[in-house]
């Protein structure tokens, strides 16, 4: 599932690529429903009106229309978003935006489990989408004291804390993973000792993994692209992640003893990590 790196990632593209405000000429609904049903009259609530900006909020991408509403998209397990012209739509395109000037925002969803919504701007924060979603760890709003009181009294792991949105937006395996091995926090540790400098370490650990995804465009391991088409390749630099029996690296542990970087299942999810370097 494509998280916060890989969604700023096509908020940065559709930024660089589209200049706004861009009116929207025609809009291409190719199927009533994704996850949840399309919003209703979501072609004459677009036609017509203008692309003012684009934003996110955790692993969400904010389109802002001149209308006043916000379209808030969810790319799920497999979604993109494409850039292009003249395109031909293919079987998994379910929503086309054809802009005035010719260019066209492709949404594509082999799997259909992305969301569409459609929401006035002043609404945004209270929508169900973000009602109890937590701080961006981005933002000045994230910092050790705020992750500690997130984390007080909290008896699961601190890697299953991570992936709970309401504790931290935009965190999925993949960095929670990293960040884990970065702070050199074990991931069976129990969330509510994250306290002190161990959780500023975290936030540090946090905030340097997802700047480094989205300075690498992502990470593509199945589906996810950015809006030119070109993959990602921040899975190049997973130091922990999927990379079950390999060398620690920045450890001193001898792989022959310890067989490497261990792997193991927390809530249906892989963990992976250095049992020596993350206590």
């Amino acid at each position: 599932m494509p998280e916060l790196p890989e969604v700023e990632t096509v908020r940065r593209g559709l930024e660089t690529a589209l200049k706004t405000p861009a009116q929207i000429a025609k809009v291409d609904q190719r199927r009533k429903d994704l996850r949840v049903p399309f919003p209703k009259n979501l072609k004459k609530r677009l036609e017509g009106h203008e692309i003012t900006r684009f934003g996110r909020r955790a692993k969400y991408l904010l389109i802002y229309m001149s209308s006043g509403e916000v379209m808030i998209l969810h790319l799920g397990m497999s979604g993109s978003i494409l850039i292009t012209k003249g395109h031909r739509p293919e079987k998994h395109d379910h929503l086309i935006l054809t802009l005035k000037n010719g260019q066209q925002i492709v949404f594509n969803d082999p799997r259909r489990f992305g969301m569409v919504y459609l929401c006035p701007e002043e609404d945004l924060e209270t929508h169900k989408a973000f009602a109890n979603i937590g701080p961006e760890p981005l933002g000045n709003d994230f910092n050790g004291p705020v992750l500690a009181e997130k984390l007080k009294g909290k008896t699961t792991s601190v890697k299953q804390a991570l992936l709970d949105q309401r504790v931290v937006a935009g965190v999925g395996n993949i960095y929670a993973c990293e960040a884990l091995f970065e702070a050199g926090i074990s991931p069976k540790r129990k969330a509510k000792t994250i306290q002190g400098q161990r959780a500023e370490k975290l936030v540090n650990a946090i905030r340097g993994v997802l700047k480094r995804a989205i300075k690498a465009g992502g990470s593509s391991l199945k589906d996810h692209k950015q809006v030119s088409g070109e993959l990602g390749y921040f899975q190049h630099n997973f130091k922990v992640y999927d990379c079950e029996g390999e060398n620690c690296l920045g450890c001193d542990c001898d792989i022959a003893q310890t067989n490497g970087i261990k792997r193991m299942i927390q809530s249906g999810r892989s963990t992976f990590y250095c049992p020596r370097k993350q206590k």
